[in-house]
């Protein structure tokens, strides 16, 4: 088995994880691939090492990330072109999206045995159109259509396949996927979801009116945003929290389902339900 290892580099923690992790997988007769960057943190140990994050997906087998949700979201956009299947070691502070913690590194021996669960996530397809241009960003968790940080609220007009069916008046419009509804959409009042459905859910940002709530929509729908505001004012599109879009008056935002999926592995046989309640009396602390 080819295993590619990903580490957050900034967490002293990762780094000494991801050492336990490549020994541990070596001695089980897996082959270890990483990137150039990692080699001088990684010496003595027998890896491979790639120049790119889109060569070490197409040559790996499987991947595990070292690190927190972010760096599971940005190797989940590789792992999903690629066709890979990934898991998370969670060296974050809580990790929705990880299946291993520290203390259980042990149990990524069963990769290599095959002892696995394997689901799979739908993923947003978010496409800007420009000036007749159209540019597409794949989205993990979610999608958020935003005023700038200057801004003053802002109107959002909202479609569902090419039909015009409400109008907005917040802060913003938040896309989520139900893997995202644990994230950004939670904190702005969006209701959890399990994450094997598909379907999108759409929660307003702070929004100027008593009956706006959270919308799901079928995973088949095309939902179409376009933002009116002043003119010394700003709009933003940010994905996942990692990529920012500035959107203007004449641009259009599209959501859909992407054609990819996330495979995540888990090694536990666990309620996702009781999971996310540890997960959240952990955030109490």
């Amino acid at each position: 088995m080819k295993t590619a290892v990903i580490v957050n580099l900034s967490k002293a923690d990762a780094i000494t994880c991801a050492k336990k992790v490549s020994i541990l997988l070596l001695k089980n007769n897996s082959e270890i691939y990483m990137l150039s960057e990692y080699r001088p943190y990684f010496e003595g140990i027998k890896i491979t090492y790639y120049d790119t994050t889109s060569l070490l997906f197409d040559n790996c087998d499987v991947a595990v990330t070292v690190g927190g949700d972010g760096t599971i979201i940005h190797a989940a956009k590789y792992a999903a072109r690629a066709n890979k299947l990934l898991i998370g070691v969670n060296v974050g502070r809580l990790g929705f999206a990880a299946d291993v913690e520290p203390d259980e590194i042990d149990k990524l021996t069963r990769l290599v045995t095959g002892e696995y669960l394997t689901e799979e996530r739908m993923l947003l397809d978010v496409e800007v159109i420009k000036n007749g241009n159209s540019k597409h960003y794949l989205a993990v968790n979610d999608a958020v259509i935003a005023r700038g940080q200057l801004s003053k609220i802002i109107d959002l007009n909202l479609s569902l396949d090419g039909e015009e069916i409400s109008k907005y008046r917040a802060d913003g419009l938040l896309f989520s996927t139900p893997t995202g509804s644990t994230a950004y959409a939670l904190s702005a009042g969006g209701p959890i979801l399990a994450p094997q459905m598909e379907c999108i859910l759409l929660t307003p940002v702070c929004p100027h009116s008593l009956f706006s709530r959270s919308v799901l929509f079928s995973g088949d729908s095309t939902l179409s945003v376009s933002v009116r505001f002043p003119s010394e004012c700003g709009c933003i599109l940010t994905v996942d929290g990692e990529k920012n879009v500035e959107i203007l008056a004449d641009d259009k935002v599209i959501i859909r389902k992407s054609d990819l999926k996330l495979k995540l592995i888990s090694v536990h046989n666990r309620n996702f339900y009781n999971h996310l309640n540890e997960k959240l009396k952990e955030r109490e602390v």
